[in-house]
């Protein structure tokens, strides 16, 4: 399965071994339709295979046109029966579960409206860049709905459930220096800048020893979920595990030298 592929309404192209995912529905500001998610999804499980043959060690995450995404496509959400909501709700959690707990790390280009699910999947990346005009919204409470793509675990833990409360209850925006103070976002560029500012990173990030990467993006949540003892107890495995490796080795020695090093070039 390629992690390269086109559709109506995704792109998945490869730089060197940079996977970049383009929503590319620019003309509905990259809303959320059932057959997009499903590409996200195909895209997510291309990715685990492509990571584990080394052919990706990144992802770039980025909308087309105006926006980044400007959420759940309502027009197809309004005749669900309730159970098809659930079920819904849940392939969303699959999916992006799958990509924040993947085999690489993930940097996302946030331009324009970055509202309702276009935040949830936004937050599913571990690096977030968001160039000026970004913004940064939960509108849900003025559609009469709730979110649903895992906003109340993934949102709620960056900024904490009362900003989250009152972000659904006012629907208010906030700019990109609100969402860099708040965390949403971890760099703000000028206008234009944000996809080469997280190509840029991606590639940075691609030079970490793998192991060490997939730790930090697998190994530190889940401590973040579990108890105090239990989370040393984690971390000590996983330090055990990425400093007895081949690419450990390698870094010690190279720092020892003084000499830089990439762990992705073979």
């Amino acid at each position: 399965m390629s992690v390269t592929f086109s559709s109506p309404y995704v792109e998945a192209t490869q730089e060197g071994r940079i996977a970049v995912l383009t929503l590319n529905r620019p003309e509905k500001r990259n809303a959320v339709c059932d057959a997009l998610i499903e590409d996200v999804n195909r895209f997510v499980h291309s990715l685990h295979e492509s990571a584990r043959k080394r052919e990706v060690d990144a992802v770039v995450l980025r909308g087309a046109g105006g926006h980044f995404c400007a959420g759940l496509d309502l027009a197809e959400h309004k005749d669900r029966p309730p159970f098809d909501g659930v079920k819904h709700s849940m392939f969303w959690h699959d999916t992006l579960e799958r990509l924040e707990f993947g085999p690489v790390p993930v940097v996302a280009a946030l331009h324009g409206g970055v509202i309702g699910g276009g935040l949830e999947i936004a937050t599913s990346a571990h690096v977030r860049v968001a160039d000026e005009t970004a913004f940064f919204q939960l509108p849900e409470g003025r559609r009469g709905i709730y979110v649903g793509g895992g906003a109340s675990v993934r949102v709620q833990k960056i900024i904490g459930f009362d900003r989250m409360r009152e972000m659904m209850l006012t629907g208010r925006k906030y700019d990109a220096q609100d969402g860099l103070r708040m965390g949403l976002c971890h760099y703000v560029v000028p206008k234009g800048d944000a996809y080469a500012k997280a190509l840029e990173l991606a590639h940075d990030i691609a030079g970490n020893a793998e192991m060490s990467n997939y730790m930090m993006i697998n190994a530190l949540p889940r401590i973040a979920d579990i108890d105090r003892n239990s989370g040393f107890f984690t971390e000590a495995l996983a330090a055990a595990m990425s400093q007895t490796s081949e690419d450990a080795k390698k870094g010690i020695e190279a720092f020892l030298k003084k000499q830089a090093i990439r762990f992705d070039k073979k």
